[in-house]
Parts: structure tokens; sequence; C-alpha cells
């Protein structure tokens, strides 16, 4: 994103708002954001499970550590049945890592808690964000995937690398699912969506593009970090042979301002 492009988009934001206070002010008003979502051919033991999505936490000068531990309290009071996290875990400094991971490994699920990376983890630290990863119990999914079970049931659970700065491939994350598996896939950069062809893929959870950020009223988001302009910013998308729910992320970046973007955790109930 250009700080420049941003730094104006700002402050024309704060004008109508009450002013840049505002912004900072809403960079830390969390909200829960409450989603049923079906995939297809989601097995009937698997509907109704509840998915907790956290991402873009960018822990760092503009996100505490009390405000990470905040966000994980949250988290654990809305009893998820699965924990999912979308990249971009500290910012800036590697040395915002280790202390981020030490908050996240309080998060608990009965089917666990997975991540992928995004890309200020390639640019801020990335052997010391895959050490976090296991230091937390967070089980990493780069081109990767898992079988949850349930009576007797199997449900696909996979993950690609960051698409500006990783090297994404799907086929191993899918790994043996047949054509009549339900998949759900997390990719950190939602852009990646444009590139799947495979039908196999029911549901994909991405972040990046903190919803804008900064949204003006009746105008939307000036400012998206996506090929696509506004089309992946936030929310359900209907993607060419998927579909992708686009969180607005946790932190901030380039300035730790917020405007009519709410930072969420987005809790999913699949259908």
């Amino acid at each position: 994103m250009n700080r420049r492009q941003f730094l104006r988009t700002s402050a024309i934001a704060a004008l109508p708002l009450g002013g840049v206070c505002y912004g900072f002010a809403e960079s830390n008003d969390l909200r829960v954001d409450r989603q049923t979502i079906s995939i297809p051919r989601l097995p009937a033991a698997f509907r109704g499970l509840t998915v907790a999505f956290l991402t873009d936490i960018h822990h760092g000068p503009y996100i505490s550590k009390e405000y990470v531990s905040g966000v994980v309290r949250t988290t654990r009071l809305l009893n998820p049945d699965l924990v999912l996290l979308g990249g971009d875990y500290s910012h800036r400094d590697v040395k915002y890592i280790a202390p981020c991971f030490e908050i996240l490994s309080h998060l608990t699920a009965p089917f666990g808690v997975y991540g992928v990376l995004g890309n200020h983890d390639y640019k801020d630290g990335l052997q010391e964000t895959r050490e976090g990863f296991r230091s937390a119990n967070i089980e990493e999914l780069t081109n990767r995937g898992v079988w949850l079970t349930r009576g007797g049931e199997r449900f696909r659970l996979a993950g690609v690398d960051d698409l500006w700065m990783g090297d994404p491939q799907l086929a191993p994350a899918l790994g043996d699912a047949r054509p009549t598996d339900a998949c759900l896939l997390l990719s950190h950069n939602p852009d990646f969506v444009e590139t799947i062809t495979d039908r196999r893929v029911g549901l994909v959870l991405s972040g990046h593009t903190h919803g804008g950020q900064v949204v003006l009223p009746g105008a939307g988001a000036p400012i998206v970090p996506s090929r696509y302009g506004a089309k992946y910013a936030h929310g359900l998308v209907e993607a060419p042979a998927t579909k992708v729910y686009v969180s607005s992320g946790i932190g901030v970046s380039v300035l730790p301002v917020r405007a009519n973007c709410r930072p969420e955790i987005t809790l999913i109930t699949l259908a």
C-alpha cells in the first residue's frame, strides 16, 4: 500500500468523523463478526461446527500485548470448535514475534489451532514466526492439509503459502481429497482465489486487506491491497470456482487508524 495515498485517505476519512482521534479509537474497537456459511458436500457431522478466524494481528508499535491478550480472551469465551489464524502476526520488528505467539499459545479448541503465513511474516522474521508456531502448539498449514474427523465422517482443512512472498501450492494442500469431500482452505491473500479452478475447494478464508482499513461513507475503501480493487476488500465474495470470506482483521498497518472498518474476530458456523 502506498504510504502517501494512505495518509491522504486517512485524513479525508477522519474529517467527517470528528478527527483522527476517532480513527485511533476505532482501531481498538474489536467486534465479533458472526457468520453462517455453507460449504458444499459438508458432512452432517460437521454442520454447526464453529470456527474462530483471526487474521492480521500485526502485534508491534501500534498493537499492544494487552490488546492481543484481549483478543485471545474474547476468542476463548466464544468456545469455538476450531481456531484458524490467517497470517501477519507481527509488524516491523522481529522482537514482536515471540511475545505475540506466547499470547496466542493460550488459544485452544477441540479440533485444534491452525494457521498460515502472511506477507509480513516473511518480511519481519520467517524462521522466528515458524518457531512461534511450534512454541505455541499451532499447526502450520503451508501448502498442506489435515483431515478432521467426527462421527465416522471427514472434512479437509488445508492452507497455502502467501501469494506475494511465498509459493502457494494447492495440490499438496488438498492431498488425497476426493471430489465428494468438503474442503476449507486458508489463504492469507484473497487474490489467490482467482487462480483456483479445483472445485474441491468449497470455502476460502482470507485476510490481508484489513477491509481497506479506511472506508469512506458512500464511496467504500479507496485503497485495498489487491489486484482486483475492492472486490475482495471484506465479506463473502463469489470467486470463479469457489467463494471466499475476507475478514477485516485485528490489527493495522501503515498507520494506527481505522475508519468505518472495525477490527474483528470472525466466528463462522459451518452449514
